[in-house]
């Protein structure tokens, strides 16, 4: 988990922290070998607006080194070694033009398609070639395969990396996928994708990644909840009204309109997003802090909310949606979605989780909104002044704070709504909190399945009660 190791509390006066690069030496000492990181989908948005620039940041804090480390580039648009990397430049932030420039050596790039061979063995026959580092031994390797790309091509592509990418059965070292959400449209299509892969790789090949659970604040939950006892007898719903958990993006779809277009604001955001944040929420503790356990309590919350009431729900299209090119005129494919979960347990029974999301609205930001019931017997007459709210601003510009009700300042007894703010761009300057990508890329290197989906979680995402909605 993230966050510091002397930590008493979420506003505490003295808090210690550990980086990215304390870790380091703990994170990479039992591996070996040289590590080819392959970006299939290399062209794509996804890959140079955050694929690549993760891996810069981990090049810049020494995670991966010249020495050690190779990345190859793989798609269908035909250009050169030079090619992706001049399309590539401009999103890689923050570092001089000399170590610019060593990164961008260490990325070659093949051609070819995804769903033949031919491809497939050129680009196994580049890795093979590069595969050396300065302290290989040889027949060591290890091969990380980033899918960059939409869900309806995983199947084939996967193929394709069992048939020919592999890492030698005679070479030590491991073989990692990563593919990210979407996973699958519904109940059906998540189980057969899983089935698919599952006939490819073995389980601990597989990392399906979902890039929210590696923010900062999003891994923060569980020590915020589980590791502060102030909350620990107010988070239910004896003390809790509502909880809000909102995605609000400030454009649209920018030309990607043909891809959203098939997953709908519910798929693409609501579905994996925002349910894996309602999950840490409202979920019971984990008997530890090991994958299974986190899974298991995910899954229980998730079997417990009651099947969607259509009067709760909320969709909208924003105006201009379908002047893309790449939407059909005929489009009812919704762009903003406000649904209400009820969790039928003992802890939330009666509190409604709205779960929000949208494009193309006035603000980008994302948060959790923890909405506290009134006090009873208000003897100070401030129901005027809003509820105590507790928020988690997930991004931008991450942020903790609570609402209170405080005495204004005065000779009067008046009362006015105040913050405990905790911002992070203030309390920790001198600290790099890393992006979600560079996380869940050094933990998939590293083996560490703490923050990826299992096959049983995700599937559980993908349930018949969401299925009526696009």
């Amino acid at each position: 988990m993230s966050g510091g190791s002397d930590v008493s509390s979420p506003l505490s006066g003295r808090i210690s922290t550990s980086s990215l690069s304390d870790l380091k030496d703990l994170e990479f000492s039992s591996e070996s070998g040289c590590l080819s990181i392959v970006v299939l989908g290399a062209s794509g948005d996804l890959a140079k607006k955050k694929t690549f620039p993760a891996l810069f940041n981990l090049f810049q804090q020494g995670f991966i080194q010249s020495g050690e480390v190779h990345i190859f580039g793989y798609a269908r648009s035909d250009m050169s070694d030079e090619g992706l990397r001049e399309r590539i430049r401009g999103y890689l932030k923050g570092a001089s033009d000399e170590h610019l420039s060593q990164f961008l050596q260490l990325i070659k790039y093949v051609s070819g398609s995804y769903d033949n061979g031919a491809g497939f063995e050129l680009l196994n026959k580049t890795i093979s070639e590069n595969e050396t580092s300065e302290n290989n031994q040889p027949g060591n390797s290890r091969r990380l395969f980033y899918l960059a790309l939409p869900p309806s091509v995983y199947p084939s592509v996967c193929k394709m990396i069992r048939s020919c990418c592999m890492t030698p059965s005679s070479h030590t070292g491991w073989t990692r996928v990563i593919v990210e959400k979407p996973f699958g449209k519904d109940l059906d299509s998540a189980e057969e994708l899983s089935a698919q892969l599952g006939e490819l790789f073995d389980e601990e090949q597989l990392y399906r990644i979902d890039h929210y659970l590696g923010k900062e604040l999003v891994q923060n939950l569980l020590v915020l909840r589980f590791a502060n006892r102030f909350f620990l007898p107010l988070w239910n719903r004896d003390n809790i009204d509502n909880v809000q958990i909102v995605f609000r993006e400030d454009f649209g779809t920018d030309g990607r309109g043909g891809y959203f277009d098939q997953y709908g604001i519910i798929r693409d955001i609501i579905q994996n997003h925002l349910l894996q944040v309602f999950c840490l929420v409202a979920m019971e503790k984990p008997v530890s802090l090991s994958p299974e356990h986190i899974r298991d309590e995910k899954v229980k919350v998730l079997q417990s909310v009651s099947c969607i009431n259509h009067d709760e729900v909320v969709l909208g299209q924003y105006d201009g949606y379908k002047d893309d090119p790449t939407v059909p005129n005929e489009s009812n494919t919704p762009t903003f979605a406000s649904v209400v979960l009820r969790v039928h347990n003992e802890r939330w029974d009666g509190v409604p989780f709205v779960l929000k999301a949208g494009k193309a609205l006035s603000s980008k930001k994302a948060e959790i909104r923890v909405q506290f019931k009134d006090a009873p017997g208000d003897i100070f007459r401030c129901k005027k002044q809003g509820r105590n709210e507790f928020v988690i601003r997930l991004q931008p510009s991450e942020a903790m704070y609570m609402k209170l009700t405080v005495k204004k300042p005065g000779l009067e007894m008046a009362t006015e709504q105040s913050e405990l703010d905790l911002s992070y761009g203030l309390r920790y300057q001198d600290v790099k909190i890393p992006e979600a990508y560079e996380r869940l890329i050094l933990d998939t290197i590293s083996g560490c399945r703490q923050d990826r989906t299992s096959a049983t979680s995700t599937v559980a995402y993908a349930s018949p009660r969401g299925q009526h909605m696009r």
